[in-house]
């Protein structure tokens, strides 16, 4: 089969395009052909080294497709079952393997490839906004890359909850997107400084939740813009690791509280996996929740993705095709 195996750390390049034999399911497992990868940065950060892989790595844990092949002891599945999983391994592939208890039914209103594209970041979007810090109605929240896969969702998972949405942009054409989202005002912060222009929309209080994505060029502007008891939830690190802090800190800019979450922590049983998955497609179904497919790219151009994502233009969910 055709996939994407990464033997060395580094750029993009170090995602080479190969074939090798199709992956067989172990007890518990199940093996998907795959219509769908959804891409995400962690993606980027196994290739660069922030967190550690063994060689030769297949990525891709975000994933749609059809039943194949099931591993021993696996019940609730048959063969050619539509479904999707955001806790699948090496979904740079025409097939993959997920754990059966990692595995969502796809219902029939929603394309497999919407499924893959909102299977990891919606649930993201879902914990961040219910779990992590649960936004209540006439809360304000500043949300980076407000435009982005995960940002466009949570706007919109926010407004749902009541709250109040500061979004943050790089662009007019992704401040659109923004607005389009539900967001109530949104900062370019290219041409103004986003911890200013939130201290100025809030009448100097600060926002009770910042969610914050990109990590090392925003992370201290974020703290900033917190009101006192303010929680700060880091969940990525577009623009590379945040630096080491020094916990008076957070006492010192008003008691504030810092999360780094990750989604397996909110998913770590199939109760909590299944409402997550069914609030989000119960949603979509609605038309309450709206989700953008940005860009495909084809299996072997998983290098232009990559570099597509790094430079921070994505406008929504990006997917690998095989």
């Amino acid at each position: 089969m055709e996939a994407i195996r990464i033997h060395e750390h580094g750029d993009a390049s170090k995602l080479v395009y190969e074939d090798i034999p199709v992956p067989e399911p172990k007890a518990g497992q199940v093996r998907v052909k795959l219509t769908a990868t959804g891409l995400n940065f962690v993606e980027i950060y196994y290739r660069k080294g922030y967190y550690p892989v063994q060689f030769p790595f297949i990525p891709g844990e975000e994933f749609s497709g059809t039943v194949d092949a099931l591993g021993e002891g696996v019940t609730g599945f048959e063969v050619g079952d539509r479904v999707c999983t955001a806790s699948g391994a090496g979904g740079y592939a025409a097939y993959a393997l997920a754990p059966a208890e990692k595995l969502v039914g796809v219902p029939e209103q929603i394309s497999l490839e919407q499924a893959a594209a909102v299977i990891l970041q919606g649930m993201t979007a879902h914990y961040l906004a219910t779990s992590t810090y649960p936004l209540k109605a006439g809360e304000t929240a500043l949300v980076h890359a407000a435009a982005g896969g995960v940002g466009q969702l949570l706007v919109q998972i926010a407004r749902e909850r009541g709250a109040r949405v500061i979004a943050a942009v790089s662009s007019e054409e992704k401040a659109q997107l923004a607005r389009s989202a539900g967001a109530n005002e949104v900062i370019l912060y290219t041409q103004v400084d986003f911890e200013s222009e939130t201290r100025r929309l809030t009448g100097g209080k600060g926002v009770d939740v910042v969610y914050d994505s990109v990590g090392k060029v925003t992370f201290e502007k974020s703290l900033n813009c917190l009101r006192p008891l303010g929680y700060m939830v880091l969940y990525g690190q577009a623009s590379g690791p945040v630096d080491p802090i020094n916990p008076q800190i957070l006492n010192r800019k008003g008691s504030l509280f810092l999360t780094r979450p990750t989604i397996a922590h909110y998913i770590q049983t199939r109760e909590q996996l299944l409402k997550r998955a069914s609030d989000l497609f119960h949603w979509m179904i609605s038309g309450y929740l709206q989700v953008r497919i940005d860009k495909t790219f084809p299996l072997k151009e998983a290098g232009a993705a990559h570099e597509y994502m790094e430079g921070r233009q994505t406008k929504g969910k990006v997917l690998l095709i095989p």
